[in-house]
């Protein structure tokens, strides 16, 4: 790796970064540093020497990196493990080894075989599992960087191998390989830009800037000799922090985060940096962060586990009847049985010792009677999940054909869980919007211009489509409120409704969605305000930290800017005439051409100093020098920080940029105001002097003297205009918050944006809408000075108990409020922000808190951090003991995800810790309709169906053992053959459950879509509530005595071969045997609504499979079948009788259950059953109103979404309408 061509970028940063870049950092030895040592910073590292750190002292990890659960050596007991901390595994565990034990009633190989199956099913699913997570961490350990060899030399290594104490050569666009100290860079000031996202979720770039005393190790030469120790803090998670010494030349350095790259971030913008190894692998910060995710289990599968409990509750009782039984007729009557040699027997059948043969005869009955807890069970539901993850990851309606990213099911544990959703919480950015920025409308000198119309402003069309069925009307509205400069085009509601609304002519420009022809082609310089217009673009154009970016293909300009705001602004003003088109060393280039006929002007701005944005500031300035030598302070920000800052002679245009400001935010846009201020060539003389002192001042107080002095220059500014962007919402987000509303969900948003944006963004998506009451819960105004906001510091600390009971007040009132609401129709929304909700989340407050929420139609928390998200999304969960679903994009998002029963993950631009903490992910927000409405529905039936028929077969096989065992004398005698008892569950009953958990649909995805009011049958738990799981087992109960009985009386006592032969233990076996398989596959056609052809293969095969097995084995040697030789094809299928039987028991087994569901659907109904006979018939064909009817009916009551915001409007223009007509009848009685 060599320097040639490579470039040299000429810029001093430090002429523009005031706060993160120009902190100073060298301390001499004369002046004794303070030295790091002691418990937290024992790292020492020696850089350019990676062999030094080989001493057991200093034995750091390598750079192997491994997300996996296990390895070759842990697998087998770790996954024989989590296999076994199942109950009922490690109860058949127990009957494997008692199977080896004299009083088995069974042979070894039928018990050991299923569970060596199943136990070995799954452990192959986990293998597969962590192979693919093995497979992933490999790509990341065989990326490739470059490491200093030696001798000046940089080859290229893989990430593994890297070792602490490495120099590493990163080049642009790719990841740092461990945690590095910058060094260098191919800017001269050692800056370099780097991307977070995969650490934060912020898209924003950051920018980092080395040492300068290692500024001259500028190229691969410039290694050959280099050594330095560096001392710091040990391995932490902490992102934003960094304590460390750099010892160099005999003089010390003191180390902050500005120095430090992390692992899995970005250089971007940079062409190459050299950095020094300081964390390895796990001791990455990155790592240190990685979190496993929490076990997550569904609700029915905990429910499963407590009908597992009943079951094995049942079969103990039986065990112990049967064992108490046993050893009465062992006491009493044994004796009496001489032909069975009692008094020369084992402990087994010693009439002397009848407890000791009815201890022994508990461990044979705890065997025998083991069928009623279904050994497949868990195997089957693990297949059954995968391959619905499957049918997700590959449903082409969740494709996002734009980016290509399909959903992902990224745990089939939680599948059902989708389907019983009651609360959904939702991030905003990037989930509910796009995170791109387009520049709307503006407010220059009091007037504002742009004619474009706002997702809000659509969403109020909308509600006049409903107002006015007159499309003369709704065109008439959108020309009052937009100028009238668009075309129209129709739109269509659900229902068949469709109205007109605009349609820009231009084409749309990303990050650029203006329309006024006012201000476009250079007619702004018409304008009465023309000169205040230039500085309205001029703020656009200069007031910002962007780099531009040339493409050399197109030879057009892109920007590279820390927000989606500055790059929206820098497009604004490239559109009307004014492109930033250099940065230099000191200065900023700008082409400026004011007509479409002149040539661009370029104009050279020289940079004096820059103010950064912050969220505590809430403004950004930057101070320049024009051509004509004026000094001047351009400004924007928040519009309550700007105004607080205008001079008297400039607040000319304050009232209208007021007026606008508050249209912008009914909108739903994202507003700054701009102002400038010019500076006499002392007084910056003076200020400078200043502020370069309090850069260059080491101390605590060095971030407050230059927030000071930034205030002082940032007073008596000239009020220009305001922007309003739009954070645009993502396709089809209205529709489907108003399809989940209408499926009876819960709606939250979390965000961490402003209550202005929140409420804006929540009248955009119909979670808020006109009429509706919003309570809002705030302790203090959040837009104050800096000098006022430590003030209210002050008193709230001192006050922490007033403000506590403050806004338990505030609850309790509106509380009170919601419950005195007689409109049935009245609607309530709940804003908090984030101050308000570190107190009310506390324990003593908490509760009110979530009763009022509940009580809400639609909540929204702004102003929330991660771990408030986290907070919020536990209150719920845990509060209202229902399924929570939370959903995000950002790394921001994660503590959310995590804590929700089900985490959903969107593939968006904020990076993949949101996905890779998901269980499943999405790649927009559109999606978690179909995600939830359909799959969910489907998934919860299906699963719900599978364990109900699953107990339903084992009770009915079970207990037929059971009542055999007492009819019997409690001998421990099987009816059943072995082979028969371990292909039962494995083979012969198997794959028609799976086919009904995998195939079954009781209505189509259209209908289900249709019929939204559908998926409340998971929330209500229909399915699998107390009731159906009791009935499906004492259908089991009904079906075993049918079985048994009708079976034991048919051949008692007769012939049932034309010989005259009467039936033996092995015919009378085989015979319930076969009418058990006819019952159980014939009870599950029954409980199936929807066939395929595979449906079909999989039932009839296993009964297929039954008779060729019987006959196989029959025809087997005699060593092997015992008394089953050649019983099918000899004994019982030449007998009438076992056909006939076979037939009644069927018929007499699942006639109640048809009986009971052809009443049910004539009778009493559900909501599916009334489709599928209309689907059946036809008549949604034939009669489209009626269709249209039903289904508008089926849909939950609800107060948000769009269907909301309509029906309010149809419901106040019935009011209206009443009044007109009760004033006309007063007239005429008059």
């Amino acid at each position: 790796m060599v320097r040639d061509g490579r470039r040299r970028e000429r810029l001093r940063w430090s002429k523009l970064y005031s706060f993160s870049c120009i902190k100073p950092s060298v301390v001499l030895d004369t002046e004794a540093p303070n030295s790091l040592s002691g418990p937290g910073f024992s790292r020492l590292v020696h850089c350019n020497q990676p062999k030094a750190h080989t001493k057991k002292s200093l034995n750091y990890p390598s750079n192997y990196i491994s997300t996996t659960k296990y390895n070759i050596i842990t697998f087998l007991p770790k996954a024989i493990f989590e296999q076994f901390r199942r109950v009922a595994n490690l109860y058949f565990l127990l009957t494997a080894i008692l199977s080896l034990t004299p009083v088995a009633p069974f042979s070894a190989v039928s018990m050991i075989a299923p569970l060596a199956f199943v136990i070995g099913l799954s452990m192959a699913k986990e293998a597969l599992e962590d192979w693919r997570r093995f497979v992933q961490d490999m790509k990341v350990n065989a990326r490739k960087v470059g490491v200093h060899k030696g001798d000046g030399r940089f080859g290229y290594k893989h990430w593994h191998k890297i070792r602490v104490g490495n120099v590493v050569k990163v080049e642009k666009d790719h990841f740092f390989p461990a945690d590095l100290l910058l060094l260098s860079s191919s800017y001269e000031d050692g800056i370099c830009y780097v991307e977070t996202m995969n650490l934060d979720g912020e898209t924003n770039l950051k920018v980092k800037r080395s040492l300068e005393i290692t500024l001259p190790l500028d190229e691969d030469e410039a290694f050959r000799d280099f050594t330095a120790t560096i001392r710091c803090e040990d391995p932490n998670p902490d992102l934003y922090t960094f304590v460390g010494n750099f010892e160099y030349d005999r003089q010390v350095y003191a180390l902050d985060p500005n120095q430090i790259l992390l692992r899995d971030s970005k250089l971007r913008n940079t062409s190459y940096v050299y950095g020094a190894v300081i964390f390895t692998g796990h001791d990455s910060k990155v790592m240190q962060n990685a979190t496993k995710s929490p076990s997550k289990r569904s609700r029915i599968e905990r429910k499963m586990d407590r009908i597992i409990y009943i079951l094995f509750t049942l079969l103990v009782l039986m065990s112990l009847l049967s064992s108490i039984c046993f050893a009465a007729r062992t006491d009493l009557e044994m004796p009496d049985w001489w032909y069975l040699q009692p008094e020369n027997t084992t402990n087994l059948y010693d009439p002397s010792k009848p407890t000791t043969s009815g201890i022994f005869h508990l461990v044979t009955a705890l065997i025998l009677y083991g069928y009623l807890i279904p050994i497949s069970l868990y195997v089957s539901i693990e297949v059954v999940k995968v391959l619905q993850a499957m049918f997700i990851n590959h449903d082409l309606h969740m494709y996002d054909g734009d980016t290509g990213i399909p959903a992902e099911a990224r745990t089939s544990n939680l599948n059902e869980e989708l389907g019983q959703v009651h609360t959904i919480l939702s991030d905003k950015t990037g989930t509910l919007t796009c995170n791109q920025m387009d520049f709307l409308k503006c407010s220059i000198a009091g007037v504002t211009y742009g004619l474009r119309a706002s997702e809000v402003e659509i969403a109020a069309a909308k509600q006049m489509a409903s107002t006015f069925p007159d499309e003369n009307s709704i065109n008439h509205y959108l020309l009052e409120n937009n100028g009238g400069d668009f075309e129209s085009a129709e739109i269509e509601l659900d229902g068949g409704i469709t109205f007109a609304v605009e349609k820009a002519r231009k084409t749309m420009i990303k990050g650029f969605s203006f329309e006024d022809d006012r201000l476009m082609q250079g007619n702004w310089t018409k304008e009465p305000n023309a000169a205040t217009i230039l500085m309205f673009f001029r703020i656009l154009s200069l007031c910002h930290t962007a780099i531009p970016e040339l493409n050399k293909q197109t030879g057009g300009i892109s920007y590279e800017a820390e927000s989606p705001d500055e790059g929206a602004f820098l497009v604004a003003a490239r559109e009307f005439g004014f492109e930033f088109c250099k940065r230099t060393q000191s200065s900023v280039l700008v082409r400026e051409r004011y007509s479409l006929p002149e040539k661009p002007v370029e104009r050279e701005f020289k940079i004096l100093n820059l103010l950064e944005f912050s969220s505590k500031r809430k403004r950004m300035s930057v101070i320049v020098r024009d051509e004509a030598g004026q000094i001047v302070l351009l400004c924007k920000g928040a519009d309550s920080i700007i105004f607080d800052r205008l001079s008297k002679n400039g607040r000319m245009y304050e009232d209208d940029t007021t007026k606008h400001l508050n249209e912008y935010g009914e909108a739903g846009l994202r507003t700054l105001a701009l102002a400038y201020r010019e500076l006499e060539e002392s007084e910056y003389t003076t200020w400078n002097i200043e502020f370069l002192k309090a850069k260059t001042t080491i101390g605590p107080d060095r971030e407050a003297q230059l927030e000071r002095l930034s205030d002082w220059i940032e007073r008596e500014l000239i009020l220009v205009g305001a922007t309003a962007v739009e954070d645009k919402l993502q396709k089809g987000v209205p529709q489907c918050i108003d399809k989940l509303a209408q499926a009876g969900l819960k709606i939250w948003v979390l965000t961490g944006d402003k209550m202005e944006t929140a409420i804006n963004i929540g009248f955009a998506c119909s979670l808020l809408r006109q009429g509706m009451k919003q309570i809002c819960l705030s302790t203090t105004n959040s837009d104050l000075t800096s000098e006022d906001a430590k003030k209210a510091l002050l008193l709230s600390l001192a006050n922490d108990q007033a403000a506590k009971e403050n806004i338990l007040m505030q609850i309790t009132n509106a509380s009170q409020m919601v419950k005195l609401e007689k409109d049935p129709y009245a609607a309530f929304a709940l804003i908090i922000d984030g101050k308000t909700l570190t107190v009310a989340l506390e324990d003593d407050i908490k509760n009110q808190l979530l009763n009022l929420a509940i009580d809400c139609a639609s909540v929204i928390c702004c102003r929330v951090s991660p771990k408030q998200k986290a907070l919020v999304t536990r209150l719920v969960r845990e509060g209202t003991g229902k399924t929570t679903l939370a959903i995000g994009d950002g790394a921001n998002d994660v503590g959310m995800i995590q804590e929700a029963d089900i985490g959903v993950g969107i593939s968006g631009v904020e990076g993949m810790q949101a996905v890779m903490a998901s269980d499943f992910s999405i790649s927009q927000f559109r999606f978690l309709e179909r995600l939830l409405v359909v799959h969910g529905h489907w998934c919860y039936k299906r699963i719900a169906q599978m364990i109900c028929y699953f107990f339903y077969k084992n009770i009915a096989f079970g207990l037929t053992i059971f009542y055999f065992e007492a009819y019997t004398g409690f001998s421990g005698q099987s009816i059943y053959d072995d082979w028969y008892m371990l292909l039962f569950n494995v083979v012969l009953t198997s794959l028609p459950v799976i086919s009904l958990g995998v195939f079954e649909q009781d209505v189509s995805s259209e209908v289900c879509l249709q019929f939204p009011a559908l998926y409340q049958q998971g929330p209500r738990n229909l399915f699998f509530d107390w009731y159906r799981i009791f009935g499906w087992m004492g259908n089991g109960l009904y079906t075993s005595i049918m079985i048994f009985f009708l079976n034991t009386n048919i051949f008692n006592d007769q012939a049932f071969r034309a010989g005259g032969q009467t039936a033996d233990m092995a015919a009378v076996g085989t015979t319930m045997f076969t009418c058990i398989i006819w019952a159980v596959n014939v009870q599950i056609m029954l409980t199936m609504s929807h066939f395929t052809w595979i449906q079909h293969v999989f039932v009839w095969v296993s009964i297929a499979a039954w008779y060729l097995f019987l006959a196989g084995y029959g025809m087997s040697s005699p060593l092997i079948s015992g008394n089953n030789y050649k019983i099918l094809l000899e004994a019982l299928g030449p007998a009438p009788v076992y056909w006939a039987v076979t037939l009644l028991v069927t018929a007499a087994c699942n006639t109640p259950y048809l009986a009971h569901i052809s009443f049910q659907r004539a009778r009493n109904p559900h909501d599916h059953h009334v489709i599928q006979e209309i689907k059946y018939y036809k008549k949604d064909a034939e009669d489209q109103h009626m269709w249209r009817r039903e289904s508008s009916k089926a849909r939950q009551e609800t107060k948000i979404g769009l269907t909301a915001r309509v029906d309010a409007k149809i419901r106040q223009l019935r009011g209206k309408l009443q009044k007109k007509v009760s004033s006309l009848s007063i007239r005429t009685a008059r």
